[in-house]
Parts: C-alpha cells; sequence; structure tokens
C-alpha cells in the first residue's frame, strides 16, 4: 500500500525523484479501513506524537461471535506481545505487560453473530482481536484468536472506520473515514451505495 501511494503522489504531482511517505496509522494485514500517510517527515513526527499522547480518536467497526448480553461497556486487560506474532491477556502485573483499554456499544445482533462500535483508548498490538477473543466472543474469521471458522481470503471482520488528529500544519481537527469494503459481512451493507473500495489486494 506504501508503495502503490508513492506511486499515485509521484503520478499526481510530477516529483522527480524519490517520494517521500511515511505510514504513521496501519493495519493488521487482513483488517480493512482507514490507514494515514505523511508527505513530510515534519507532519509525520508531530502525528506521531499525537499517538504517543492518546489525543488521536480511533473507532472500529467488528462482527463477534456469538450474542453479546450487554448492549456496551468498557474492556480492560494487561497485554504481552508474543515473539511468534500473537499478544496474549495476562492477569495482574506480568512483566513487560501493558495496559489495554476499549470501550464498545452493540448496534445490532443477527444469526448467532453481534455488530459492536468500538473506541479504541489504547492502541495495543491486535488489542481489539485479543480482548474480544479472550471473552469469548473473538471477531468473526479471526482463527488466531478463537474463531470457529475461517473467512475467504483469510479475512477478519474488522474495520478501522474513522480516525481522528489534529492537522500537523493548521492544528485544526481532521476526521477521515472509509466506507464498507465489499463483502462486509452483515445484512443490509450489499445495498449500500457505491464507491465501496474493495477488501482484498487482487481486486484492486
Amino acid at each position: 500500500m506504501l508503495e502503490l501511494a508513492k506511486k499515485w503522489i509521484k503520478q499526481r504531482y510530477n516529483k522527480p525523484g524519490r517520494v517521500f511517505l511515511a505510514m504513521v496509522h496501519r493495519l493488521d494485514r487482513p483488517v480493512a479501513g482507514v490507514v494515514l500517510f505523511c508527505r513530510t517527515s515534519k507532519a509525520a513526527a508531530r502525528i506521531s506524537t499525537q499517538f504517543r499522547e492518546k489525543t488521536v480518536e480511533k473507532q472500529y467497526l467488528a462482527v463477534l461471535e456469538g450474542d453479546l448480553e450487554r448492549s456496551g461497556g468498557t474492556l480492560v486487560h494487561r497485554m504481552v506481545r508474543m515473539k511468534h506474532g500473537s499478544s496474549r491477556i495476562v492477569a495482574g502485573d506480568e512483566p513487560e505487560s501493558r495496559e489495554a483499554r476499549l470501550s464498545y456499544r452493540l448496534l445490532d445482533q443477527w444469526d448467532g453473530k453481534s455488530l459492536v462500535e468500538i473506541d479504541l483508548e489504547t492502541g495495543r498490538h491486535h488489542q481489539i482481536r485479543a480482548q474480544f477473543g479472550y471473552i469469548g466472543h473473538p471477531v468473526m474469521g479471526d482463527l488466531r484468536y478463537g474463531a470457529s471458522a475461517p473467512m475467504p481470503d483469510k479475512q477478519v471482520a474488522l474495520f478501522a472506520r474513522s480516525l481522528s488528529v489534529l492537522h500537523p500544519v493548521s492544528g485544526e481537527r481532521v476526521h477521515l473515514a472509509s466506507p464498507l469494503p465489499q463483502g462486509w459481512p452483515w445484512p443490509g451493507d450489499t445495498r449500500r451505495p457505491s464507491p465501496r473500495p474493495p477488501w482484498n489486494w487482487n481486486e484492486i
């Protein structure tokens, strides 16, 4: 994605030589939604500071396995990132563990699944996937954290719907949002108007 964006900038602005572009907000490979690039190193540094200081607002949608009993709430756990690429929920203050916190709202339920809206308060590795898997409601398709079945092309039904940051120059709040991808696994979404971005690289 980074290389595609560099090629677009080079063509759009007719830039000679190499194009600088920094990815300051990325997603897990099977996850869809908003990512953020910066075209200068100064902008990248300022936006990265916002992430460290937790002033960035991030909202996600997820389809979870099972019917949630509560209409919403807050999940707070301690997490450790493992060497093999996963994260693990741990008890107490295990060495190297960090707090993971999110709040969620139940939007709908259908066919033994729950659609939730998530406000991510910390940005731990695989946080949403690990926390919901830990409470017995893994993200649909997420075999790594307990899902019962895969989705096509190893997708997981987690979507970064919006991202809100302060503009690195003007200081104004900038709200970035993405439409749901094609094939999002919830009834009714297929009737929404185009354009809807593809979920997989081979569809670009």
